[in-house]
């Protein structure tokens, strides 16, 4: 493998810059004029679904059926790096640092209770609460966390990584895999502009992610040390990612984020384990069963939902009465897939850059493979394990989830549920809060780091050398990531996750047609190297 330098690389003070201005205007009027920055977030949320919500359907089938091409194409068996290059991590570590950046705590959030939003409001005009209802909130998670997801992930991974280790490309830049498409303009301000875009959607996007996995690690401390749930406290939970976010960035990549992802993985098994040999498992298999049936047959019709007559009733109602349309009111395919979409397009640019570099030496094929196979499975056992357990326990009595969510106790209702299936085992329902916790922790600062150590090294200079990012730099960014997650905290309050999946939505939208020209650039540059 090629030697990548040690000496610290100086920063590119333009893309720094214009980061620090584009997030700043982003972050400082949500904490001085909270209410008024609610109120935009959600305009902005409300014009993008309202006009151009259907870009990012069509952007997912597409991501997806190019995916399909590459892994069974003539293309199947190019090898990042050359036909002799060979992996640096293992196969389970390699899938394991994948899984752990690209989902964080997340997937132990929203794996856990998001059926209960679906449940309460469901698709395709189903009676909310009923037993049609609760079947299309089974299903909906495996689709907004299965192929579509890990599709729109996969998707700039492999220009990215081409550039990368075939083409010798120095840099770690999303402007390095436009150039097919841009030429030289992507050593100028436009691939500066084009790089500033990926950083600040990567920064909305991780923000959504700490965001939703603050309130959750502070209801498990709550539970744990019998403490109240603040807004001090969830400060203080992301001072303790910043630890461990410390000891990752001072082993290096190879050691610390491979390890915290290691660690994971078998944190993983001891949990989910559990879950499934001490609660109800015949009900996790069969609702499982379920879902897996209702996904592949209406698989289309959920990826090509957009429910225009109700958006067009709900715009024109609003009108009539002379009022401005809400998104976040509106239909299931604006509050949720539009939402996901978007989430996993600001996410994506990250993740096509931080898989290419732990990527030397598979083939497109194995990277598809892992990404699309490994990463939906893993994610679909949370949602068969954790989130069938809380809808056990909703439709047995033990607890009420909708009653929690609806009083804005989302993460609390995370938290009972675990304590609950600790308490079948033996009266231990706080040893598997605490597993549960560690895991958290952990995915939250694999994630950190991953995602500081992709935005320190977009923003470093190029000098024609491989360098990893400066260990103060990657600091820098994390201290940046911890207060835009806060601020969105702050001004969405109890009804954080409004702000968050309205920042999502709006900084996606730019990153769609940079993602497109990379792919677009990735076809010229094989057709060039393979003619």
């Amino acid at each position: 493998m090629e030697d990548i330098q040690t000496a610290d690389p100086k920063v590119d003070k333009l893309i720094f810059g214009m980061a620090f201005i584009v997030i700043l205007a982003f972050a400082t009027p949500l904490v001085l004029w909270p209410a008024e920055g609610k109120a935009l977030l959600g305009t902005a949320l409300s014009w993008v679904t309202k006009t151009i919500g259907w870009m990012f359907l069509w952007f997912a089938i597409g991501a997806l059926a190019v995916l399909l091409y590459f892994a069974f194409g003539k293309y199947a068996n190019v090898r990042f790096g050359g036909a002799e290059a060979t992996p640096e991590f293992s196969t389970l570590s390699w899938i394991a640092m994948l899984f752990c950046a690209g989902i964080g705590s997340s997937v132990m959030y929203w794996g856990t209770i998001e059926w209960a939003y679906y449940y309460a409001g469901p698709p395709f005009g189903v009676e909310p609460k009923s037993k049609d209802a609760l079947e299309w909130a089974g299903a909906y998670g495996l689709f907004h966390w299965g192929v579509a997801a890990w599709s729109i992930y996969c998707l700039p991974a492999l220009p990215l990584g081409y550039a990368l280790w075939n083409r010798t490309t120095p840099s770690m830049r999303l402007s390095t895999a436009c150039s097919g498409v841009i030429g030289h303009a992507s050593e100028g301000f436009a691939g500066k502009l084009i790089d500033v875009m990926f950083m600040f959607g990567l920064i909305g996007g991780i923000s959504t992610t700490i965001g939703l996995g603050t309130p959750m690690l502070s209801a498990g401390l709550s539970e744990l040390l019998g403490i109240e749930r603040t807004f001090m406290l969830d400060a203080a939970v992301i001072c303790v990612w910043g630890g461990l976010f410390g000891f990752s960035v001072y082993t290096g990549l190879d050691k610390g984020i491979r390890i915290l992802s290691d660690i994971n993985v078998w944190l993983v098994g001891v949990l989910l384990g559990c879950a499934f040999l001490f609660g109800p498992k015949m009900f996790q298999l069969d609702m499982l069963t379920n879902s897996i049936g209702l996904f592949f047959e209406h698989y289309l019709s959920m990826s090509f939902n957009s429910d225009p007559v109700t958006k067009a009733e709900n715009i024109l109602a609003a009108q009539a009465a002379g009022e401005t349309y809400v998104a976040a009111s509106g239909t299931f395919s604006e509050w949720w897939t539009m939402f996901y979409w978007a989430w996993w397009i600001a996410y994506a640019p990250f993740m096509g850059l931080f898989v290419a570099r732990i990527s030397r030496g598979r083939t497109f094929q194995q990277l598809i493979a892992a990404e699309l196979v490994a990463g939906t499975i893993g994610c679909w056992l949370f949602f068969a394990v954790l989130g069938n357990t809380s809808m056990f326990f909703q439709l047995d009595g033990t607890m009420d989830v909708n009653a929690m969510i609806a009083n804005g106790q989302a993460p609390e209702a995370i938290i009972q549920t675990i304590k609950l299936l600790g308490d079948r085992i033996w009266p231990l329902g706080w040893l598997l809060v605490l597993v549960f916790v560690v895991l958290a922790f952990i995915f939250g600062a694999t994630t950190m780091d991953s995602s500081a150590y992709t935005l320190a090294a977009v923003a470093s200079q190029e000098d024609g050398v491989r360098h990893e990012p400066a260990r103060w730099h990657r600091f820098l960014w994390a201290i940046v990531l911890a207060c835009v997650a806060l601020s969105l905290l702050y001004v969405g309050g109890k009804d954080t996750l409004s702000a968050l999946q309205s920042a999502s939505v709006v900084v996606a939208v730019p990153l769609v047609p940079i993602l497109v020209m990379s792919v677009i650039s990735l076809f010229k540059w094989l057709r060039e190297d393979f003619a």
